[in-house]
Formats: structure tokens, sequence, C-alpha cells
């Protein structure tokens, strides 16, 4: 006869076993995040003087023991952006480093505790910022001078052609940029109704409203004449956001398009985006830069403006836990590979260590 267990006794080993099994599950997601996240490339901090102050950087380099690498430089899109774009650059540069190429960004002025603030810049404040970067990387024996590019996204659209005037560069990687300003405003404002479903009455008055605000730029108006139009209903707006948009309102990149004639540049563009005319934005590049025979147009279209997959970007929850498992995941198939691709046939991006 079998001997009998006491079901206290019992009841204890079920909870040691359930504990020990979630001991194992959770080391096994930890593992997995472990994993997941560790890049097959080497950072270091860095530091890039400029304009009487400090650029802080990060500088990411290929574990490929090559002497020199060539080197993208990181533009960032609208907002208060750190240098690893709060890691989200990373699975990027991975990409890069893959192909042989190393990648630089540094946090935007008064984030992460730089120095000065990014409201305070012009798109050509920023363009001087990155010929600044480019010259400092030039100058390191780490680098190929001879294969420095740029990346940049959204805002950076109307800062990527400024810096090709300003310093040579190999070839661009411009992802969802815009061309206008204004167009690029208007396009957002019609969009994000759409997708909200908005009544014909909501979207004619979110049309004059925003009307108004193009008449008030147009006028050098202040923060507080903005207030007093809307009748003290900030909607977000600050002094600082106000003066920014007051100084890059009539920003038009079209002109400035030229000065990547003759570059390679890869434009990338996403199937669902709500901030960009994606389609003004190919019309206006083919126009300026086709003739060239040196522009690359890619479409992803289950990409979201941030090139995110739209079925994860639309969940907060499910952005979060991918971005902590699988953040290769996070964005459209066939992105991270294309730029690699595109990287590759530009070269390895320097000469095998003898």
């Amino acid at each position: 006869m079998c001997p009998k267990v006491h079901p206290r006794r019992r009841g204890l080993r079920v909870a040691v076993w359930s504990l020990v099994t979630v001991l194992i599950v959770a080391a096994g997601l930890v593992g997995v995040v472990l994993w997941q996240n560790s890049d097959d490339m080497d950072e270091q901090r860095v530091s890039i003087r400029h304009g009487g102050h400090s650029l802080n950087g990060v500088l990411a380099t290929p574990k490929d023991g090559r002497k020199h690498h060539g080197l993208i430089v990181y533009v960032h899109g609208d907002g208060p952006v750190s240098a690893t774009h709060d890691d989200g650059y990373k699975p990027l540069w991975e990409a890069n480093a893959k192909a042989g190429y190393a990648s630089l960004s540094w946090d935007k002025p008064g984030v992460a505790g730089a120095a000065g603030n990014w409201l305070d810049q012009s798109m050509d404040d920023r363009a001087d910022e990155a010929a600044a970067a480019i010259a400092w990387a030039r100058a390191r024996p780490d680098i190929d001078a001879d294969r420095i590019g740029l990346w940049g996204a959204s805002q950076a659209g109307w800062v990527l052609p400024k810096i090709a005037a300003k310093t040579r560069v190999s070839f661009v990687i411009a992802v969802s940029p815009a061309i206008n300003w204004l167009r690029q405003g208007r396009y957002h404002l019609l969009a994000e109704l759409r997708a909200d479903g908005a009544s014909a009455a909501r979207t004619t008055a979110e049309i004059a409203e925003s009307d108004s605000v193009r008449r008030l730029l147009h006028q050098h108006a202040t923060f507080g004449e903005y207030m007093r139009a809307m009748d003290g209903d900030a909607d977000g707006m600050t002094a600082d956001r106000w003066s920014f948009i007051a100084k890059n309102y009539t920003a038009d990149a079209t002109q400035d398009l030229r000065a990547l004639r003759g570059i390679p540049v890869l434009l990338i563009l996403a199937g669902h985006d709500l901030n960009v005319d994606t389609a003004d934005t190919e019309r206006v590049y083919r126009e300026v830069l086709d003739a060239g025979g040196a522009l690359t147009v890619e479409r992803y279209p289950d990409a979201a403006h941030s090139l995110v997959k739209r079925s994860i970007e639309q969940s907060d929850l499910r952005t979060t836990l991918t971005a902590l498992i699988a953040p290769r995941s996070l964005f459209a198939d066939g992105f991270l590979g294309g730029q690699q691709q595109f990287l590759q046939s530009r070269g390895r991006g320097g000469a095998a260590t003898p």
C-alpha cells in the first residue's frame, strides 16, 4: 500500500514546483530579452565640439577586424531625440555594422543632459551641427573619410540636402522625408481626421483653425498673440515650440535637393504614412534627382511613418513587448535588410586589416 501524503505537504510541493516553473520561465524570458538586445557591434560615447559646446554622441563600430570603416551619420526627426533614439536605432546600426559601416549619432541639444535647446534650432543650424560631426569623423584614423554618408528620417528631410551642400557625402538614406513644411502639416491634419473618422463639421473647424495659425505665422505673431487667437487654449503648444515653428515653417526641400544630384540616394517610403504625403515626396525627388540616375526608391506597404510595422505601431503594449523581446521585428519586413544591401553596394566601408 502506498503511503498517504498529508494534504498540507502536497500543497507545499505544488507551490514549490509552481515557483520553480515560474522561475525557469522567467529565466528563459530574461535570456531571450538579453540575447535579442545584444547587438553585434561595439559602442562608445564620444564628444564632438561645436559652437562652443559639446555634442554628446555614440559611435557604433563593426566587430570585423578592419582598421577603417565607412560611416553613417544619423540626423534625427522631430522631437527630443537621444543619440540612440531610446535604443530604437540599434537594429539599424547593427545592419550597418554587418555591411561594414560604423554609425554616429548624438543627443539633440537639451536632451539627456546635453547643452542647449533643440527648439532653438533652424534647419540650417542642424545642418551646421552635422557638418561639424562629419569634420570630426574625418579626422579619426578608424573612419574612411571617403565613405561617409547620411541617414535621416522625417524632419531630417529638410536637413539632409543642406548638409550635402556644406560638406562632401558619399550617399544619403532618406526615410519618410517631407518636402514642404506647410503642405506636410496640412496633409498630416487631414490624414489624422480621416483616420479618426471625423465629421464634416469637425474637419471644417480644424481646417479653419489651421488656416488661422498659418496667418499668425505669416504675420510673425508672438506666442502671446497665438494664445489670444486660440482663446487661451494652448492645445500642447509652448512658447519654445511656437518659436521653433515660426523659425522653420517656410522650409521646403525642393531647391535644396539639387545638392544631392549625382549622389546615391535611397528614398524609403511607408505605405501607411499619416505624417508625410509620400506621393508628393516621391514626385519631387524623382523630378529633381532622377536625371542623374542615382536615386533608388523603396516602398514598404506594411509600414507606418516610422517604418515600424503598422500592426505593431497601433498598439502601445505590442510596441513595448516587441521592442523588449524582438526589437528587430519592430520594423517592416525587408527594411533592415534593404538598407544593408544598399550599403553593401557602396562597398565594405574600408580596407581589411593586413
